[in-house]
């Protein structure tokens, strides 16, 4: 079953603690300088952020949840929306 990983990239600070976190690897986060035209960044301290989500490997555990220091995370899944408060 597929899980989907949202992100409020407006407060994302690019910590990369969900990456670490994530038991199967289902996210990313790459930090390019300079930022193009090629994709939608996220520019924070002039270098772009991008967090690739693979919600096909993503387990629903809500690891990645629980390791963001500033709840910006929001797991979804037949159940419906799940935060950090959720998950434990």
């Amino acid at each position: 079953m597929a899980f989907a990983v949202h992100i409020n990239l407006e407060h994302c600070t690019g910590c990369n603690n969900c990456v670490v976190a994530c038991p199967v690897g289902a996210l990313e986060l790459h930090t390019v300088d300079p930022v193009t035209n090629e994709k939608i960044y996220l520019v924070k301290n002039g270098k772009s952020i991008v967090i690739d989500i693979k919600s096909e490997l993503c387990a629903g555990c809500g690891v990645c949840v629980e390791a963001c220091p500033h709840d910006v995370i929001r797991l979804v899944g037949p159940w419906g929306p799940r935060s950090a408060a959720k998950v434990q």
